[in-house]
């Protein structure tokens, strides 16, 4: 049985670490806490847990903290985790499982990460990171934002999730700051350090910025395909929020340039069309969306409304608008069997039942 330590950067944590290490410290062999300057009582929860906690004078630069982190751990392999991150029950038994069996050839184990849920516990958001790594690799953490686990060799995908369960929002200028000063400095950007710039130009509503450093990136043509997508969806957001259409279909279409058809941008088009009530254009996208097989292992960031009951919620409403019932109940049937207690399915169900004459 291999053994794991968990590496963790904290700081003001009180109100979730407690959370985090009760559902994981069963399961690993040892927890590795790097405090980066808390005022709170982020130490003593940690100590109900672990006595290895040490301190690193924050230096803007999340990838340091990271790495000397794991410079601490002994154990076989490394697990990290975020303080908002939770394992179920499920899960933290499916790892316990994992440290049987687990061949020590494998370099790094990935795990599906939950960013969000709907109200009925439906996974809506999620991407897949590598959170478990052979310790004696050295594997590295690159970034001062935004960071990654730089991993190579055997990599193993497993189907354990790790759930992130924040309760607060945090200091939301901290990001946008460190790259205006680094920027400052005259720092060059890697294409990757462009990308997520533009991400807190996004997130904080600043959509022109956003859009020049998005553009910015693409321009490169280096980085991940997936951020090259997620970036012509952020485009397409931003152009919309600037209330330029023509932009937003063209960022939208501009994703293909990389890859097949993604169901999300599918959907993006369908609904342009739906917002003009042309019903047969928005039909040809919302079926081609539907039809899409589903990504194995994605890795990056995957909308599950749009590859399960979203297109078929949307082509129910656009059937009824063409007066082809029949079709429209068939659609809502398979929406209502990813989302069976949901409201507007069940209207439609009722609705559509009526006038099929099926009750």
């Amino acid at each position: 049985m291999i053994t794991i330590s968990l590496c963790m950067i904290v700081r003001n944590e009180e109100d979730v670490i407690g959370r985090c290490l009760k559902s994981v410290h069963e399961v690993v062999d040892e927890i590795i806490i790097v405090d980066t300057g808390s005022t709170d009582r982020t130490k003593e929860v940690c100590l109900e847990y672990t006595k290895k906690i040490f301190d690193f004078e924050w230096i803007n630069d999340f990838a340091a903290a990271r790495n000397f982190a794991f410079s601490c751990a002994t154990m076989d392999y490394i697990f990290w985790l975020d303080s908002d991150d939770v394992l179920l029950l499920e899960d933290s038994e499916k790892l316990m499982a994992l440290k049987g069996i687990l061949d020590p050839a494998v370099d790094s184990v990935t795990m599906v990460y939950c960013l969000a849920q709907d109200e009925h516990g439906n996974m809506t958001s999620s991407n897949r990171r590598n959170r478990l790594v052979k310790r004696i690799n050295n594997f590295q953490w690159r970034g001062f934002v935004h960071e990654y686990l730089e991993v190579a060799g055997n990599i193993l995908n497993s189907d354990i999730v790790v759930f992130h369960k924040p309760l607060k929002y945090h200091d939301s200028d901290r990001n946008l700051t460190i790259y205006k000063q680094r920027l400052e400095k005259g720092e060059k950007f890697s294409s990757r350090d462009l990308y997520y710039f533009a991400n807190e130009w996004f997130d904080h509503g600043f959509y022109e910025q956003a859009v020049d450093y998005y553009e910015k990136f693409l321009a490169t043509n280096q980085g991940w395909i997936e951020d090259k997508i997620a970036a012509c969806g952020k485009l397409a957001d931003c152009s919309h929020h600037l209330g330029n259409k023509e932009r937003e279909k063209y960022y939208t279409l501009k994703s293909f340039e990389y890859d097949t058809p993604r169901a999300d941008f599918c959907c993006r088009m369908g609904y342009g069309f739906m917002q003009q009530n042309e019903w047969e254009k928005a039909v040809f996208w919302y079926r081609l969306a539907s039809e899409l097989k589903r990504p194995k292992d994605n890795w990056g960031f995957f909308d599950h409304a749009c590859w399960t009951w979203l297109p078929h919620l949307q082509l129910c409403v656009c059937y009824y608008q063409l007066d082809e019932y029949e079709l429209a109940y068939k659609h809502n049937e398979i929406a209502r069997q990813f989302i069976p207690n949901d409201e507007k399915v069940l209207h439609n169900q009722h609705l559509l039942e009526a006038l099929l004459n099926k009750e």
